[in-house]
């Protein structure tokens, strides 16, 4: 009797302790706001299109950043100290965020929105790369430094320079080793996202994370909701039937195109157009924004496309639709090149992050024949 009395008290106690376990977050739980024993859980960031970050809040002005790939970031108020109790893969940003080494370029046109081109002190690209004019300006003053590109940073003068936050994008991870290494010289190292988000709003919503960084929580929520006025005013203009290809020529002849997911076809579906492709890619992978293919799977699939818009990002700005042709001589069949409604990005789309209501408006310009409101793309010359 003593036995089975003893087996049925070892069962309840299992019961019990399974019991509270599932009720109770376990603090490696990465979704758990709760990370230390001193720090006050107060609210959440609100965020209406962007799913690649999220931002909780907590008494005495913590917070806690958390990216989709299961980073997280705790933001420490300038005096304030790091509780004990943190788990040590938190990674920790101590306040005043100063002396930035920025390798993510769509992340400084929103400093430059911010009015917070200050906290950044070093750069991955040179000045001949940034066609945003204030940072340009900034590295030919010396107000910004060369401080070598994301794969090979020059260690010695970001560390000299007394860096706080390495800003970088996915590329990073092409070269881990040089993420480990800024690590270990103590410099916490941010990589930014906002290019996975399939929401053009979801993108320009990362202001609101570089807002908490720079103290400029107000003025980015006001940055967004200027953004949000400017998509809902293209969305509601009337509607073409007009299909639009979106591509670039690699070096070895193949076709880089849009996933159908991707933020840039919804923004021609926002300026009105229907993007030729209409199931491309894998919905599930978000490994990659774009794809390959041969040049005579894109003829078939896109030779009748109303309008096409090459991405001069990559490879450089085309001077006409000869230079388009000398890429590859099918292209001469496409209906948009017979037609002469070819065009052509500038060299400054992707840094122009805060513009994404700018561009659709372009594409919307482009669909309806007001070529001469066009910013950031341009049509090419059929003479020449």
């Amino acid at each position: 009797m003593k036995r089975v009395t003893m087996i049925l008290i070892s069962v309840l106690t299992i019961f019990l302790l399974a019991s509270c376990s599932s009720t109770q977050p376990s603090k490696t739980d990465k979704t758990n706001p709760q990370i230390s024993e001193s720090l006050t859980h107060t609210g959440s960031m609100e965020l209406t299109y962007a799913k690649n970050f999220s931002v909780d809040y907590y008494e005495d002005g913590y917070a806690l950043i958390c990216i989709s790939n299961g980073d997280r970031y705790l933001v420490i108020p300038e005096g304030k100290e790091c509780p004990h109790d943190v788990e040590k893969d938190i990674v920790r940003i101590q306040k005043p965020v100063k002396n930035v080494y920025l390798a993510a370029s769509a992340a400084m046109d929103i400093f430059v929105a911010l009015d917070r081109l200050d906290v950044i002190r070093f750069s991955a690209l040179n000045s001949d790369s940034w066609y945003i004019t204030e940072a340009k300006d900034a590295m030919e003053s010396g107000e910004i430094l060369y401080a070598g590109k994301y794969s090979s940073p020059d260690y010695e003068q970001i560390v000299s320079g007394s860096c706080s936050l390495a800003i970088e994008n996915t590329m990073i991870y092409h070269t881990p080793e040089v993420k480990e290494q800024l690590e270990k010289f103590g410099i916490p190292v941010l990589v930014d996202y906002s290019s996975y988000e399939t929401e053009p709003l979801g993108r320009t919503e990362w202001v609101k994370l570089y807002g908490l960084l720079t103290d400029r929580e107000e003025a980015a929520d006001a940055l967004f909701s200027e953004q949000v006025n400017a998509f809902a005013d293209i969305s509601s203009k009337d509607r073409t039937d007009k299909t639009v290809a979106f591509f670039y020529i690699t070096s070895n002849g193949e076709v880089n195109v849009r996933k159908s997911s991707d933020y840039l076809p919804k923004m021609i579906d926002l300026a009105g157009g229907n993007y030729i492709f209409d199931d491309l890619g894998d919905k599930e992978d978000t490994a990659s924004s774009t794809m390959s293919m041969q040049m005579e799977e894109f003829y078939a699939s896109a030779k009748d496309a109303d309008y096409i818009i090459y991405n001069s990002t990559i490879e450089g700005e085309l001077n006409s639709v000869e230079d388009l042709l000398s890429k590859s001589s099918l292209l001469a069949n496409f209906k948009a090149v017979q037609e002469g409604n070819v065009y052509c990005t500038t060299k400054n789309l992707y840094q122009s992050s805060m513009e994404l209501g700018t561009i659709i408006s372009d594409i919307h310009n482009m669909i309806t024949g007001k070529e001469e409101e066009l910013t950031y793309i341009y049509k090419l010359d059929q003479d020449r």
